[in-house]
C-alpha cells in the first residue's frame, strides 16, 4: 500500500506536466527541462536535512541516474522533433509496459505471469485511447514510418530500464536523486546552449518553472524512487498507465474543454488493468 500511494503521488504530479507545458510552450524544451530539473534537485536539501553527503553516490549509480533523467528527456525531445507529436507520445508511453515485461530480466527472483502481460497490454490500450482521443496533432508530418518513432521507443526503454536498474545498484538514499536531477539539469542546459535559441524569461515563467521543479520535473522523481524501492515494479508499472489518462483529463479541464467519452473508456481500461494485474501471484 505504501508503494502504491507513493507511485500514485508521483503519477499525480506527472499528470500536471501537459497543463504546465501548455503555459510554458514558448520556452525551448531543453531550457525548460534544465531549469525544472535544477529547481527539482533542491528538494533533496530538506530530504537530506541539508547534509550534502546524502547526495553522494558511487559513479556507476550516478551514471544510472543521469541515464534515466537526462537520457529519457533527451531522446523524447529528439523524437518530438522528428515524428508527429501524438504518435511519438503514444510510443513513449510503452514504458509502463516495458517495466512489467522487463522486470524478470533486471530483477532476480521476479517472475512474469501471463496476467501481468495481458493487464499491461490492457493498460496500454487505455493510454492509447486517452492520447489519441485528444487529437489535433496526429500525423501532422505525414503518414508512414518516421525516424522519431525509434527515438520515442528508445526513450520508453530508458525510463523503464532506469526504474528497474535503481533496484540493482547498491542501496542509496532517495535524497541522492537530487544529484541525478542536478547533473541532468546541467546537461539539459548545455543542450539548450548548443541546440536552441536564447530566450528571455518573465517573472511568471520563472514561477511556473519553479512549480515544474516541485512537481513533474522534481518531486515526482523522488516519489517514484521511493515507490520503486519498496514496491512490486510490475504493479507500479500498471499504475503508471494512469499518467497519460490524468494528463489528458487535466489538460482538457484547464483549457475549458469537456471531458470526452474516450476518457471514461480509458479510465475503465487502466483501472481494470491495475486491479487485474495486482491479483496475480507475487512470484
Amino acid at each position: 500500500m505504501k508503494s502504491d500511494l507513493l507511485a500514485l503521488a508521483a503519477i499525480a504530479l506527472w499528470g500536471t506536466l501537459a497543463t504546465l507545458g501548455v503555459e510554458l510552450a514558448h520556452v525551448p524544451p531543453f531550457l525548460l527541462t534544465g531549469l525544472g530539473l535544477l529547481a527539482g534537485s533542491l528538494i533533496a536539501l530538506p530530504l537530506s536535512r541539508l547534509r550534502l553527503q546524502a547526495w553522494k553516490v558511487p559513479l556507476p549509480t550516478l551514471l544510472v541516474g543521469i541515464y534515466g533523467l537526462f537520457g529519457f528527456h533527451w531522446l523524447l525531445f529528439l523524437a518530438l522533433r522528428q515524428a508527429p507529436a501524438v504518435e511519438a507520445n503514444l510510443i513513449n508511453y510503452l514504458w509502463p509496459l516495458g517495466m512489467v515485461v522487463l522486470a524478470p530480466l533486471f530483477l532476480p527472483g521476479v517472475r512474469l505471469h501471463g496476467r501481468h502481460v495481458m493487464a499491461a497490454l490492457l493498460g496500454f490500450a487505455g493510454a492509447a485511447i486517452a492520447i489519441l482521443g485528444r487529437g489535433g496533432e496526429a500525423s501532422s508530418s505525414g503518414s508512414g514510418f518516421q525516424p522519431g518513432y525509434l527515438l520515442a521507443l528508445a526513450s520508453a526503454f530508458v525510463w523503464a530500464s532506469y526504474s528497474l536498474l535503481t533496484r540493482r545498484v547498491p542501496a542509496f538514499p532517495t535524497a541522492a536523486v537530487g544529484s541525478f536531477a542536478l547533473v541532468s539539469g546541467l546537461l539539459s542546459l548545455a543542450c539548450h546552449a548548443l541546440l536552441e535559441p536564447a530566450t528571455a524569461l518573465s517573472a511568471g515563467d520563472v514561477a511556473l518553472i519553479a512549480l515544474l521543479g516541485l512537481g513533474p520535473l522534481g518531486g515526482a522523481f523522488f516519489l517514484w524512487d521511493a515507490a520503486i524501492k519498496c514496491g512490486d515494479p510490475r504493479r507500479i508499472g500498471l499504475l503508471a498507465f494512469i499518467t497519460p489518462l490524468l494528463s489528458t483529463a487535466l489538460l482538457l479541464l484547464s483549457t475549458g474543454q469537456a471531458l470526452r467519452w474516450n476518457i471514461a473508456l480509458a479510465a475503465a481500461l487502466v483501472v481494470g488493468a491495475a486491479v487485474w494485474g495486482s491479483r496475480s501471484p507475487q512470484r
